[in-house]
């Protein structure tokens, strides 16, 4: 299988081309956990639930990769996605609001085999005694822009009440974050250059009520 021949000078993809990447990503691994070496774009397509053609599309966004009629080398193209999703080593992010939700995200370990690593977390309540446990220290909102500084920090999680979460959005961007993923079920206001993901598992339950009708 030849290597990647030619990578493009970094562009600008669209949104939903960098989410089918992850999802190729994750299919990727699971060839390479059952020791396959190249796989087919019909292969990898059918995998991920979309079209070769669709499939085809979003790769030439990665630069000249592949052999025809012998597809792509599994784990230079997998390389070649972490790379592009700048996963390729672990990314330091922050977690701001250890509630539930928060305490949850916290323990899961699924984000260190995923390239992301949590640094630290902050509540209005840290230094309470109430976060015991967790394996990431809680920290007081007053220390959050020295650590972002001090981690290089660009990601951070909101799982925050909708009433504080454009304040703490406020915050973080003045610190440095550009890229946001928002529990909150709340628009926020940021400015042009930095990235907000919403993740609202109402309106996700709201939409699958729909399909669901009989």
């Amino acid at each position: 299988m030849s290597s990647v021949v030619k990578k493009p000078i970094r562009q600008n993809i669209p949104r939903k081309s960098v989410y089918r990447l992850s999802v190729y990503l994750r299919c990727l691994n699971r060839l390479k956990s059952n020791l396959l070496q190249t796989v087919s774009s019909e292969a990898l397509a059918h995998a991920a639930g979309v079209k070769s053609t669709q499939l085809r599309k979003d790769l030439t966004y990665l630069g000249q990769i592949g052999t025809r009629g012998r597809g792509y080398d599994v784990d230079q193209l997998s390389a070649l996605i972490n790379e592009t999703l700048g996963t390729n080593s672990l990314q330091p992010v922050v977690l701001i609001g250890v509630g539930n939700l928060g305490a949850a995200l916290l323990r899961y370990r699924g984000f260190g085999e995923e390239g992301f690593r949590i640094v630290a977390a902050f509540d209005l309540q840290a230094g309470e005694g109430r976060f015991a446990g967790l394996p990431v220290a809680v920290h007081p909102m007053s220390k959050l822009a020295p650590m972002i500084i001090e981690h290089s920090v660009r990601m951070a999680i909101l799982t925050v009440p909708a009433a504080v979460a454009q304040e703490v959005a406020n915050q973080v961007v003045a610190a440095g974050i550009t890229g946001i993923l928002n529990f909150a079920p709340l628009v926020l206001t940021v400015p042009e250059e930095v990235m907000v993901n919403n993740v609202n598992l109402a309106i996700e339950l709201e939409n699958l009520s729909y399909f669901i009708q009989e």
